[in-house]
């Protein structure tokens, strides 16, 4: 009988700091049948060796559509089909149709914007001389962005908030699947609306129109799909990777010195802050379509599996020493936006994003420090985050 390890049990110490549990897993294996924590409360393989991880990551034998194997997530049912939860070619011709839309010349060009959300969020901010630097900035930031560039017309950010993070990081499972269904209902006007309107210059509308050369286009339902993750991933994560990463550094002050005496480390900074404690603790799942190996271990069909990105990006046998915070550290390879043709999409706007926030906060803020030990951590082995972070300057 295999061992089922309860993380459930292991309470809200795993939750604030799992990467000692990982190290002991590691050491016993790359991979293990956990039962998950609250809300999942159900059993999956969660690997945890990097080389184990970064292969699982490309093994197209490892399903992302559940319907392979008779199930459909709460998301599919209300939302529509994405990125995250196709295969190959269904996954192949989505990509193909968002890729022409959401290109690495269209992130450059908003490189000015996001210089001038971050201006004027720190503009209202640093008088006050103490917030809280997700409500005020990690937060802010990223959403302004991703609505202007999606082309979202001002939100009530304290609902929308609440939405986003009950459908990543749900406290239950009512909550998720309240919240799924709130997002569900606010895109399909959206994008109703956007057709009623007519089409602009943003990039849900190019979404709209967009046809490939043989006239296919996205359906309404995937179009949902789109817009649900677009907005989701574009922000969500980014929140966490500003959030976090100003964590690591006020938590570690020769590398928060090191990086105000030298700002051109701020690039392999938000690497290490990526690798370090990346904002997507776990890949969403997959499911064996076959019975399959990872590392010795032998997956029967149908299973879930979890792939540990935080977990993997801490194993000895890549990153020496990985429980050092250390910004000039060769982080090549980390697994922060995962690998292979479900490497994120987004990964260039995140990065261009957390580097321009958070060199703008420490130039602008050079004495900033906490204000007291961060809110509590989110819940599930999505997404890590805290839910605030008090500072002070």
């Amino acid at each position: 009988m295999t061992e089922v390890i309860d993380l459930g049990e292991l309470g809200d110490g795993f939750r604030e700091d799992p990467y000692p549990v990982y190290a002991r897993l590691r050491a016993r294996g790359p991979v293990h049948r956990v039962l998950l924590p609250a809300p999942e409360n159900y059993e999956s393989w969660l690997v945890v060796g990097y080389e184990e991880a970064r292969a699982a990551l490309a093994d197209q034998r490892l399903a992302k559509d559940s319907t392979k194997i008779g199930l459909q997530s709460l998301e599919e049912q209300l939302i529509g089909k994405n990125l995250l939860v196709t295969d190959p070619p269904q996954h192949t011709r989505l990509r193909a149709l968002v890729g022409r839309s959401f290109t690495a010349r269209r992130t450059e060009l908003l490189r000015p914007r996001i210089q001038q959300i971050a201006d004027d969020l720190l503009d209202a901010m640093l008088p006050l001389g103490r917030a809280d630097l997700v409500t005020s900035f990690a937060y802010p930031l990223p959403l302004t962005v991703i609505c202007e560039l999606l082309g979202i017309p001002d939100l009530d950010r304290t609902e929308f908030r609440k939405l986003s993070t009950e459908a990543v990081a749900p406290s239950s499972a009512e909550s998720a699947a309240e919240a799924v269904t709130g997002l569900g209902e606010y895109f399909t006007q959206l994008i109703e609306d956007r057709r009623c309107a007519g089409p602009g210059d943003d990039l849900l509308s190019d979404l709209l129109r967009t046809r490939a050369e043989d006239g296919d286009q996205l359906s309404a339902d995937e179009l949902r799909g789109m817009a649900f993750l677009l907005l989701l991933a574009g922000h969500e994560t980014t929140v966490n990777l500003i959030s976090g990463g100003v964590h690591a550094l006020l938590s570690h002050p020769d590398q928060l010195a090191a990086l105000r005496a030298d700002m051109s480390l701020i690039d392999g900074a938000v690497e290490e802050m990526l690798r370090y404690e990346g904002p997507v603790e776990s890949a969403t799942f997959r499911f064996a379509a076959e019975d399959l190996e990872i590392g010795d271990t032998l997956i029967p069909r149908g299973d879930p599996v979890i792939i540990g990105l935080d977990a993997a990006d801490r194993a000895p046998s890549r990153y020496p020493d990985p429980d050092r915070f250390d910004i000039r550290r060769d982080t090549r390879g980390h697994l922060a936006f995962g690998h292979g043709i479900h490497h994120c999409l987004g990964a260039p706007l995140a990065r261009l994003e957390g580097r321009i926030a958070i060199r703008t906060l420490l130039e602008r803020a050079p004495d900033l420090r906490a204000d007291g030990p961060p809110g509590e951590w989110l819940p599930g082995m999505l997404i890590r985050g805290v839910r605030s972070l008090p500072v002070r300057w």
